[in-house]
């Protein structure tokens, strides 16, 4: 991987998308990744999921390194009245063997500029207390809102806690 990956706006999700995408997730998944999925990941549970994504105000991104996707976040748009200030940021992931390039932060910038473009103030995420996510956020000035205890069940059987973070652009 020699070239920077490039950061697409995923408007339409093409079969290769859904392919790229969902390829990447197992593999995710399958590395421990807490994104909503257990493994073993089916291919046909991951592609549901990807064609399920778009919808209004719903913003995906993916990363494309050497031709294939290696990185992914979504940011998603509270469409209620009273929270048309704020938005989520959902499944930022990176396939593991392209870890510790910036493509994460990347994403991430990438989705703050769309809030801002989207007149959105506040960010919310959650992500399990342990991961190395923590710190990304933490270094991109994301606080801590509160833990919640068993939140999520783990791939060995056990419950994790999740931490909610928040970031006012």
């Amino acid at each position: 991987m020699h070239t920077s990956p490039s950061i697409q706006l995923l408007s339409q999700l093409t079969p290769e998308h859904i392919a790229g995408l969902s390829g990447m997730m197992q593999d995710v998944v399958e590395d421990g990744a807490s994104i909503g999925f257990l493994p073993p990941l089916s291919r046909e549970e991951a592609e549901q999921y990807w064609r399920s994504v778009p919808e209004p105000g719903v913003f995906l991104w993916a990363a494309v390194w050497n031709g294939r996707i290696v990185g992914t976040v979504q940011l998603q748009l509270a469409m209620k009245k009273n929270a048309a200030h704020r938005a989520e940021i959902a499944k930022l992931m990176v396939h593991p063997s392209a870890r510790r390039h910036g493509i994460a932060r990347s994403l991430m910038h990438t989705a703050h500029e769309q809030a801002k473009q989207e007149s959105r103030s506040l960010l919310l995420l959650d992500t399990r207390a342990g991961d190395p996510s923590n710190e990304l956020y933490k270094t991109l000035g994301y606080t801590e809102a509160g833990r919640i205890p068993g939140f999520a069940r783990s791939s060995e059987g056990g419950f994790d806690a999740t931490i909610i973070y928040y970031l006012n652009l």
